[in-house]
């Protein structure tokens, strides 16, 4: 287990603002969180070479890539780690998997599709799902709109976790 980040209340506000948009000029940065410009540029490097900040990644709209469907599944194989492993390097394998989480309680892979057409996703349950003698039961839930996520982080009404600290020379 990785130990906690020592982080400042001017770390957990930068981090807010990265995760919002990592595009954010740095001087920008310093306005919205109290610090000068040159402290922002330093405090951003040190997060990123202590593997707070693991990447700077794009959000991209799926629907202008030609998979507009979101879908999530649940999926229950039967027990086993050895299978579980096979089932997670399978759906590795997979572009239309974009998130996959082993997880505990009622299934054992909570599963984010991103798929053109439910013809695609009735073929991809076909293949993953049905031939695979492992996978006990699935259960499919289609997203009719994304209400928190990546998608809404830049709207002004989205709650920030943390408050702006006080202004620092």
């Amino acid at each position: 287990m990785p130990k906690i980040a020592d982080l400042d209340q001017f770390d957990h506000a930068l981090l807010e603002e990265m995760q919002r948009d990592n595009q954010t000029p740095a001087r920008v940065l310093a306005e919205r969180v109290g610090l000068s410009q040159s402290a922002v540029l330093r405090r951003l490097r040190r997060l990123r070479a202590e593997k707070i900040i693991t990447a700077d990644i794009s959000i991209v709209n799926p629907a202008v890539l030609g998979v507009p469907l979101t879908i999530h599944v649940l999926v229950s194989i039967d027990r086993g780690s050895q299978l579980a492993e096979a089932f997670a390097r399978k759906l590795r394998l997979r572009p239309e998997v974009r998130y996959a989480s082993y997880v505990t309680g009622g299934a054992d892979f909570v599963l984010h599709l991103q798929v053109e057409s439910m013809e695609a996703y009735a073929a991809f349950a076909r293949e993953v799902f049905h031939d695979d003698p492992n996978v006990s039961s699935f259960y499919t839930y289609v997203a009719m709109r994304e209400v928190v996520g990546p998608a809404q982080a830049g709207r002004p009404e989205r709650a920030t976790a943390a408050a702006r600290p006080e202004r620092r020379a």
